[in-house]
């Protein structure tokens, strides 16, 4: 059987890794694969940087993507233009796609599958959620038994190199986040990881394998891990939490939460224990309950492992009938339902609350009456000693779950009492329960 030929977009960290992986492990992935698989050329901006690469090499990526001899397009140069282009011209020219690029597939990811879909061509995209973590095949072929109630991830790594080490070392944000820029965990502008932009692509990914619905990142409530701070991380841990930023969908009677922020979750449960630039994600089926799916989330090798992953799986269904291969979003085309989306407002959750109030007589029975007044109960308080010279106390409580609408009202109540200084920190909270 002749061998399947490969074009790669992109020889940087992935694509490099990728090449890399599949040179060394060439034997074992086609015995996997059933066919060779040969790489025959590349598209790199500039060949001058790529001289020990033994390629042909491409400056004009349409030139690839439209080579009669390449079977299947990989894409990994990022961005969303021309990456969209590339793709969709791929698609075109009858060719399969595999790509790591995750920001593309949560923005024109339901365009890029429709195109496929009337083309009768593959799109994997194993590599955009989760680096080396196979949570992609295990949602859509793994769990397909089940109903999925829930997801929960830490799915950016970068995020939680700087959590872990502000609980670790004590470590301000700013500091860590310096630290991790020049580790490489950060780029340059940051904004993408610590905003949790980086985070809602991959959930928006997830959400849609899970629910069977539309992709649709700009539903996603996002929140980043800037306004946490040390203190935060610290108090939580007095109460038994560690603070994580999580992507969270759950299917509720209403519609589908989904959701990126940092989140309390108790500090006993196995994903609280995910540290550095690890990958995580904790998933609920109502048949096989909880399964958790932990790694490496980025980085050259890990991250290839599913694109070549993904290159196997493209081979052995080559010559499936295009109505029996696994849909591009778990459910078929003609099944994907626009459930409705809840706006983070109708969200129910609990909450961790800090703030800075007067140390006199009342000012606690005013904090507890104004969320009383919105029904909402505390579950743990702690007022700390105030620093040497002030009459202004630290005050750290965990409420019960209660609707966001109504803790936002109260929370502006208290934040326009005289005896509060300042904003009021609040991070929402899960336990994400097995039940």
């Amino acid at each position: 059987m002749k061998p399947v030929k490969v074009g790669l977009l992109g020889l940087g960290t992935v694509g490099g890794g990728t090449h890399q992986v599949l040179m060394r492990n060439a034997e074992e992935i086609n015995r996997r694969a059933g066919r060779r698989i040969e790489v025959v050329s590349a598209a790199v901006r500039h060949p001058e940087r790529h001289v020990d690469v033994v390629l042909p090499l491409a400056t004009d990526p349409f030139d690839l993507v439209r080579d009669p001899e390449i079977d299947i397009v990989v894409e990994l140069i990022g961005g969303i233009e021309p990456a969209r282009q590339l793709i969709l011209e791929a698609i075109a020219q009858g060719k399969h796609v595999v790509t790591a690029n995750k920001a593309l597939v949560a923005l024109h990811g339901n365009e890029i599958f429709a195109a496929a879909h009337q083309q009768g061509v593959m799109v994997a995209f194993e590599a955009a959620v989760a680096g080396g973590i196979p949570i992609i095949k295990a949602l859509r072929e793994g769990l397909a038994g089940n109903q999925i109630e829930w997801l929960a991830g830490i799915i950016n790594g970068t995020s939680n190199f700087i959590l872990t080490e502000m609980r670790d070392k004590g470590r301000d944000f700013a500091d860590v986040l310096a630290e991790a820029q020049a580790l490489g965990y950060a780029e340059t502008d940051p904004t993408f990881d610590i905003e949790g932009i980086d985070a809602a692509h991959k959930l928006t990914i997830l959400a849609s394998i899970a629910f069977g619905i539309p992709l649709a990142f700009d539903k996603v409530y996002t929140e980043g891990i800037a306004h946490v701070s040390r203190e935060d991380v610290q108090y939580a841990e007095e109460f038994g939490y560690r603070i994580k930023h999580l992507g969270i969908a759950r299917r509720v009677a209403e519609g589908i939460e989904l959701r990126v922020h940092p989140t309390l979750i108790p500090e006993r449960r196995l994903i609280a224990n995910v540290n550095g630039v690890m990958n995580a994600i904790l998933v609920k089926g109502d048949a096989v309950g909880s399964t958790l799916y932990y790694g490496a989330g980025a980085g050259a090798e890990p991250t290839a492992s599913a694109v070549v992953a993904d290159l196997v799986d493209v081979v052995r269904t080559l010559t499936a009938d295009p109505g029996n291969r696994v849909p591009h979003l778990a459910f078929q085309a003609d099944h994907i339902t626009d459930l409705p989306l809840l706006p983070i407002d109708q969200v129910v959750t609990a909450y961790y609350l800090h703030m800075q109030a007067e140390d006199r007589p009342g000012v606690m029975a005013e904090i507890t009456g104004v969320l009383a007044d919105q029904g909402i109960s505390i579950e743990a308080l702690i007022q700390k000693e105030s620093a040497p010279g002030s009459t202004i106390v630290p005050v750290i409580m965990l409420t019960h779950r209660v609707r966001e609408e109504r803790l936002v009202r109260a929370v502006e109540q208290i934040e326009a009492m005289v005896a509060i200084t300042g904003t009021v920190t609040r991070i929402r909270l899960e336990r994400l329960n097995a039940d």
